[in-house]
Formats: structure tokens, C-alpha cells, sequence
């Protein structure tokens, strides 16, 4: 697996490394990978017990969640997506992938609806599925640097669940600070395990 020692210690470093990691992968293996990682997290206990799902709309080359939230509608669930505005994240409902639009840098996102924002009262119970450029085997996580998903859940009460490709889970731990939040369980394509405090 990966190293995050060495040159890659420090987070800007690992960014540039994984970037790079993720671009090599092939469209055929990546499909089939990410296909897999959305199945098992939809067997997951969690999940399925979740009324509420609030996930990430995949970018790049991100672990696709496009067909994941489609699914995860046709159960019956309530889902939400992220939308950046005013220098914080916010989560808000939608009924279909045609709620979303193409924003900064092409990233899709929700219109502000005050009427369809996720309150804290609603996380109770609810999944946040995660997104990371890389994780280690303690939950920890490095994404893009912008510090919203960290923000985002310092105060969130559901469960939290990362998304990776095998390539993307360092076998040595991440430089953390103390603003950052580990998730509760990572699913890659060959297995999804429950972060065990040591």
C-alpha cells in the first residue's frame, strides 16, 4: 500500500501523490471498483437502518456515488447533498439528480432551500457517506484541503462512512491535526471495516 512517510508526510505532498494515484487508474477498473464499494455500503447495517442518507455528488475521479444516490432514493431514503456557501457546508435534500447543478469548478450542487437544509435533529440515525483523496486504517482522512467536510462533522451525530479504493488507504497513519475528524467505518472494494479506537 501507499506510504504516508518520507516525502509524502506532509498533507500537500500526499494531495499531489494521490491525485496522481487516482488519475492512473483505468475508466474500466475504476467502474467496476466503485461499483463494488457502493454495494457494500448499502449492505451495511447502517445504511440500511439510515431514513437519511447525505452523500457526497462524485467529482473527477472520486469514488462514483452518482448511481449509489439514485438507488439510495428508489429505497425510499431521504437524501441530501453538500453545497459550499457563505465559507461553510450545509447539507440539503433532493428528490433526483436533477436538483443539482454544476457550480464552482463544475461541481454540482443543491440551490439554498432554507426549507430543505438537514438539521442536526434530522442527522440523528442518518449515514454520511465521505469523501478522501487518501485514508489510513484509523479513519483519518486527506481531501482536498478545505477544511468543510471536517467542519461539517465536528458536530454531526450520525454515522460516518468513507469511500476508497484499495490504493487509497495508507498502511501508515496521516499527519492529523486536532481539527480533524475520523469516520466510523471505510469501504473499499475488497472490504468495509469498523474503525476501532486504539
Amino acid at each position: 500500500m501507499p506510504s504516508s512517510t518520507g516525502s509524502d508526510a506532509d498533507k500537500t505532498s500526499l494531495r499531489q501523490h494521490y491525485i496522481i494515484m487516482r488519475r492512473a487508474i483505468g475508466s474500466v477498473k475504476r467502474e467496476r471498483c466503485d461499483q463494488v464499494i457502493c454495494e457494500r455500503v448499502m449492505k451495511l447495517e447502517e445504511y440500511q437502518a439510515a431514513p437519511l442518507v447525505l452523500s457526497y455528488i462524485s467529482f473527477g475521479n472520486e469514488v462514483d456515488t452518482k448511481g449509489f444516490i439514485t438507488k439510495t432514493l428508489k429505497l425510499g431514503k431521504q437524501v441530501a447533498v453538500p453545497k459550499c456557501h457563505s465559507g461553510k457546508m450545509n447539507f440539503y435534500l433532493i428528490d433526483s439528480l436533477a436538483d443539482v447543478h454544476p457550480s464552482y469548478m463544475g461541481i454540482l450542487e443543491p440551490d439554498v432551500d432554507t426549507k430543505k437544509i438537514v438539521t442536526q435533529k434530522m442527522q440523528k440515525g442518518s449515514v454520511c457517506i465521505v469523501p478522501g483523496l487518501v485514508f489510513d486504517c484509523d479513519g483519518y482522512r486527506v481531501g482536498y484541503g478545505g477544511g468543510y467536510y471536517d467542519k461539517y462533522l465536528a458536530f454531526y451525530m450520525g454515522e460516518k462512512i468513507g469511500l476508497a479504493r484499495s490504493m487509497q488507504v495508507s498502511s501508515n497513519p496521516l499527519p492529523i491535526g486536532p481539527q480533524d475528524v475520523r469516520v466510523d467505518t471505510l469501504v473499499t472494494e475488497f472490504s468495509s471495516f469498523r474503525i476501532t479506537l486504539h
